[in-house]
Order: structure tokens, then sequence, then C-alpha cells
């Protein structure tokens, strides 16, 4: 991947320096193993750097091409895969999920909690394909302890290892929604739903539809559901963040996040989580979303069927979001991106209009159309509490002159 000047798409390459500056700081400290960082602007990059290691007991350093579990950033390809169905006239986005998953038909909501147990109630309105991409239709994940259900997600079959995508998915419609849909916002496994549900409407495997229509198209040629023996050793370790030490440790796996063997083929690959990806790879998602949905020759996705998507589909009084304890001012979401509706608001440099999503790893990428940027930092580090994302964000936004 070419690297430009900076200055040539008006960022001082002076200022630009901060970010490995900074960014090794987290290193040298022992508070990071290590980073990978990627700037562009106007689909031109200008900045590609690493820092640290892919493996700190090792000294393997980080590379331009190591590969990352990216989690969560999974959730905008399979939302932009779902979208891609619905612009070939597969669903509409009010109908029914039950429609296409029978089993959600039947799946209650938690209305309280009695002497008897819980109390369950029909669904009012009926859960839609919206409500999915918008994490409101009820749905949890089991990462926290405020509510009963989630204890029932720690203990289902979407922790399974074997089950295959149509089996978890309708296991999971046997449990209680936290909520009516579109009463709230709940991040949640709805963008694996989804994922099942690209499966059904495509009329292929889940996996095969994304290498086929995303993938390929973009060159996306490290970005899979499991790591290829002949790329493990560019497969970066994963680490927790040690709040006691501010140091890290190797992750072994938690109650909210099991530990997954990304050398394995999966059973069932996760629309909300599942994949493995380089920056490189990811930045040409990225930048095909800058792009209005488009790259060289292939149009992904229409260009008013992004503007949908990007736009903040969340109604004022479910504001402002919130993942567990952590709120999310001057944020809205659309069909699978947040979106910044106040750039003042969000406590770091950025502009109105901004939308990306982030990993459990600690890995972010956002697209600012108004100054034509796109900004990726890669990591591995769970259960985060250190402030370098925000760092590369302002740190980005300060080097910009023109």
């Amino acid at each position: 991947m070419q690297v430009v000047a900076p200055e040539t798409v008006g960022i001082s390459a002076e200022r630009l320096n901060k970010i490995n500056d900074k960014l090794q700081e987290y290193v040298d400290c022992g508070k990071v193993a290590g980073f990978v960082t990627l700037v562009a602007r106007e689909s031109e990059v200008a900045h590609f750097e690493t820092c640290g290691y892919r493996d700190a007991e090792n000294k393997l350093p980080m590379e331009r091409d190591t590969i990352f579990r990216i989690y969560s950033m999974t959730k905008p390809i399979t939302s932009i895969a779902l979208m891609q169905l619905y612009e070939r006239g597969k669903f509409h986005l009010s109908q029914p999920v039950s429609r296409f998953i029978p089993a959600f038909g039947k799946t209650k909501v938690l209305s309280g909690v009695g002497f008897l147990g819980q109390q369950l109630a029909p669904q009012n309105p009926a859960m839609t394909i919206h409500h999915l991409l918008t994490h409101t239709a009820g749905l949890s994940y089991g990462f926290f302890l405020d509510s009963p259900i989630d204890e029932l997600y720690r203990n289902s079959i979407f922790r399974s290892e074997t089950a295959t995508l149509e089996e978890k998915i309708t296991g999971m419609a046997e449990l209680p929604l936290r909520f009516q849909p579109g009463s709230a916002w709940n991040y949640s496994i709805a963008t694996d739903v989804c994922g099942y549900l690209v499966q059904l409407l495509a009329d292929m495997p889940f996996e095969e539809y994304l290498e086929e229509n995303i993938f390929r198209p973009l060159g996306m040629a490290d970005t899979a559901f499991h790591v290829s023996e002949h790329d493990i050793e560019r497969f970066a370790k994963l680490y927790q963040h040690l709040p006691q030490t501010g140091g890290f440790r190797e992750y072994k796996g938690a109650a909210n996040i099991p530990f997954h063997d990304y050398t394995q083929r999966a059973s069932a690959p996760s629309g909300g989580g599942g994949l493995v990806s380089t920056t490189a790879d990811y930045w040409r998602f990225a930048n095909m979303l800058l792009n209005d949905g488009e790259a060289g020759d292939a149009r992904i996705i229409g260009r008013k069927t992004l503007e949908f998507m990007t736009r903040n589909h969340i109604k004022k009084d479910l504001l402002p979001l919130a993942i567990g304890p952590k709120p999310m001012p001057g944020r809205g979401f659309g069909l699978g991106f947040d979106v910044v509706l106040d750039a003042a608001q969000t406590g770091v440099l950025n502009s109105d209009g901004n939308y990306g999503w982030s990993g459990a790893a600690a890995t972010n990428f956002w697209v600012d159309p108004q100054e034509q940027l796109v900004g990726i930092i890669m990591t591995q580090l769970m259960d985060n509490m250190l402030f370098f994302q925000q760092d590369f964000r302002a740190l980005t936004y300060q080097a910009l002159v023109d």
C-alpha cells in the first residue's frame, strides 16, 4: 500500500508524528503490547505505522500485515451485507423478523419479576429487521449483571463452540427479550441474527456470501472467520488490561467474553463479532464507505443506502446511548454504525456526522465525510480502561491543516 506525503492531503507530517510518540508511551510503560494505526484523507493513506509487539513475551514486533481479532468491527460489514440484500428487494426493514425466522414469533418479553419468577408478555410491537440493525430489538449479550436475561445468555447455546448458526439463532429465540422492541437501545446479539438473515435471504452460507460480495470485490484477502495455518505467525496475541497495575496479561477468557480459538473454522460464523482482519484490509472496507459505497469498479452498496445507514435512527427519548454503565454522549446509532450527532458532546475532537465502531479488543475505526478522513487503530487488549483511542483521534484531527 502506497503512503503519500501527508502535506499532499492537507495534513502536517510533523504534527501527525505525535500519534506514534503518544502510542509508544503506552508501549514503553508496559500498558499495551503494541499498535498499528492508519490515517487516510481523500482516499490517500498518509500514515500507516506500527509500534510495540504482536507478541510481547516473544518480542515479535507489530507489522503492517499483523492479523487482529476485530470482534464487533464485524458488525458494520454484516450490516452492509444485509442491506445489499435489501437493495435486491429481499425484505423490508419494517417486516417482522419472524417472517424469516419463525422461532422469533414465539419469543416473549420480560415484563417483570415476581414471587413466581419472571413475568412474560407477548411482543408488542413485533420485532422487525430495523430493530435488529439498530439494537432496539430487546435482545442482549450476557455482558452485564443488570438483568436476569443476561444470566440466561451466559448459559445459552450462543456460547456453544459446536452449534451451527441456525441452531444458535433459533435457540436464542427461546429466551425472553429484555424489553419491548423499539422501546430502548441495548447492545446485543442482534447483528448475529442479521448474519443468519443474510444466510437465509441469500440462500448460501453466511461466510461465503461475505467472501463473494464484500471481501473479494474489495481485495480483503486477510479477512475471514478464522486464521489459516500459514498465517498463524502474523496473528497477534490477545491480552487483557489489568486495572490494578495498569499492565496487561494474556487473555484466557472470561464469563462475559469466553476465549475463542480463531485457528479453527467456526461452526457458526458470528456476524456480530467473529472476523479477523488486518489494518490494510479494514482500510479497504472503510475507504469504500468514504467513497459512497464504491471501490474502483466495484459498487458494494448504493450511495443513498449508505447515506440512510449512517444517519441516526434512534429516537431522542432513547438518548444518550450507553453500553452497560458506559454512556456515549453526543452519539446516535444508524444501521450498523454509531453516528456523531454533536461532536462537542463526545468529549474528543470529532465532526458531526462521523460514523464507525469499535471491537472488544480495543480496535476502532471511523469515517469522517466532512473531512474526507478515515482513522483506524488496531491492538489486542480486552477490558480496556485506557484512553489511547481518544488520543489517536485527537492527534489525528490536530494534524489537519487544510
